[in-house]
């Protein structure tokens, strides 16, 4: 039984080495724009398709810039996926009703919910709140 409806993948979260040389690359190889809101601060960096399906780019946790800790992979962060407002509010109540806990958070033009699945990847369900103005997304 469906309790709330998914719209679409939204984006996956990855981690770089890199932020600024990654941004490039999806830009420059796969076409995707880059949006990075003031609000957001220096990450995540997304990139996006003309629907808005993206990567988020974060960094990597590492004492040497620009380098992975030894033995370390780059692996995805977590996996969103989008609903509408009243799919949003739903998600949480089923959650609540099966006992999963999520965190929410506020990221100014989305709210979203974070919880984990049974291998511990992290799963998010976000819901757009505010539109990005084309003002507010850099030139190429």
């Amino acid at each position: 039984m469906t309790v709330f409806q998914i719209r679409t993948l939204d984006h996956i979260a990855i981690h770089v080495s890199d932020l600024e040389a990654s941004a490039a690359w999806y830009q420059r190889v796969l076409g995707l724009e880059r949006i990075q809101p003031k609000e957001w601060g220096p990450f995540p960096v997304f990139m996006v398709t003309e629907d808005g399906t993206g990567v988020a780019l974060f960094p990597t946790h590492s004492e040497a810039p620009g380098r992975l800790p030894e033995g370390q992979v780059i692996r995805a962060g977590h996996y969103a996926f989008q609903v509408d407002g009243a799919n949003f509010a739903l998600a949480q109540e089923h959650l609540n009703d099966l006992d999963i806990s999520f965190e929410f958070q506020d990221h100014h033009y989305y709210h979203s919910i974070y919880f984990f699945d049974p291998d511990g990847y992290k799963v998010e369900i976000t819901t757009q709140v505010q539109a990005i103005n084309r003002e507010e997304r850099p030139t190429r």
